[in-house]
């Protein structure tokens, strides 16, 4: 039998006016009925609970629960009572049972009781395997299994977006914004309990999912964090490259790993569940041979009159470069130095940091 919380009772209230046929025989009926809340008994939901009346549905991330009874219906002693539990799954076979030693004797309308769980980390098709072994007073060694099917169904829909931002004008560290779509697509409300982002070795995260207010942050979906079935919500997460990772940040090439998703939350009288998604992997920007950011730009300058900029050059190349700068007007910038001049060589992974000055020549909006 399988253990699950119980349901909280609910009532079908029947009112009339006072002038109506029955008059108060529906609200004295209500009244007297013990499963209604009093003084308030035209509210369906009672103060009392119901057992699960049928299997019902598991899902993903939850604990599996069962209760496990071999009951003596003969009237002999047997002995050396064994009793097995195992779960089948599509990759793998689990042992339940809390004890693998065998029971002396069994008397005749005892039983043996034991309660079993299991997180369940695998959907689709399970298979509860009961095997029970004893021997009779005769000496007699029999044995039985019986099996009990399930399904493991996904209870939430969870995508993934990346977007790879450059770096901003006072940090030399590339940001990735992580946007998780999490759907509930089971029958039922879920309490969202925790979303979070556990990051990799690499990067430092910050949640981006509370507004502030106060002291604290409040949510950005409300003080009571529910989830209706069917229901979508946007989480978003800001990455940065650790320190010692931000310099070399820039030259990673290839798949990156950025961490997982840690989702938990609770259903029917606090019945908790728990995900954690594979290693999330986004494609690392190119940048060629050579790539080039502005450390420092001022947000506003005088016409036609010099101002300072730095830029940054990183070889991405395997091989060491040798540079030289080429100074190119437009119709608007102008450049104020010598074009054509050498900057020396850079190797591999390394940067230079490049004082320039320029002057505008044309107002408004620039690029």
């Amino acid at each position: 039998m399988r253990l699950t919380k119980p349901t909280l009772f609910t009532n079908l209230p029947v009112t009339c006016e006072d002038r109506d046929l029955p008059g108060d025989l529906f609200g004295q009926l209500m009244r007297e009925d013990p499963s209604t809340i009093k003084g308030a008994e035209t509210l369906m939901l009672g103060e009392m609970l119901t057992l699960p009346q049928n299997f019902g549905n598991i899902f993903l991330g939850e604990t599996f629960s069962s209760y496990i009874s071999v009951h003596n219906d003969s009237n002999q002693v047997v002995k050396d009572i064994l009793v097995k539990a195992d779960l089948q799954t599509s990759s793998q076979r689990l042992n339940l049972s809390a004890s693998n030693s065998a029971v002396a004797e069994l008397k005749p309308e005892h039983c043996i009781d034991d309660v079993i769980h299991h997180e369940v980390k695998e959907i689709g098709t399970h298979i509860l395997v009961c095997a029970v072994s004893y021997t009779t007073q005769y000496g007699e060694k029999l044995y039985f299994r019986k099996f009990f099917k399930f399904q493991v169904l996904k209870p939430l829909d969870v995508k993934t977006k990346f977007y790879n931002a450059e770096s901003d004008l006072s940090s030399v560290t590339d940001e990735v914004f992580l946007e998780a779509q999490i759907q509930n697509i089971t029958t039922s409300a879920m309490f969202m309990e925790k979303v979070s982002l556990e990051p990799s070795m690499m990067y430092n995260v910050t949640e981006l999912n509370t507004v502030a207010c106060g002291d604290q942050g409040e949510s950005t979906f409300g003080k009571m964090s529910y989830l209706q079935p069917m229901d979508t919500r946007q989480y978003l997460y800001c990455l940065k490259p650790k320190p010692e990772y931000a310099e070399k940040a820039g030259v990673i090439k290839g798949v990156t790993v950025i961490g997982k998703l840690d989702i938990v939350w609770k259903t029917n009288l606090g019945e908790r569940g728990r995900l954690q998604t594979s290693q999330l992997q986004r494609m690392a920007p190119g940048y060629g041979d050579i790539r080039l950011s502005l450390e420092m730009i001022p947000d506003t300058v005088n016409l036609e009159e010099p101002f300072d900029i730095i830029c940054k050059i990183t070889n991405c190349s395997e091989r060491t470069m040798d540079l030289e700068l080429e100074m190119c007007n437009t119709r608007s910038i102008h450049w104020c130095g010598v074009s054509g001049r050498q900057l020396g060589k850079l190797s591999p992974g390394a940067f230079l940091s490049l004082p320039l000055i320029l002057l505008s020549s044309v107002q408004g909006l620039q690029v």
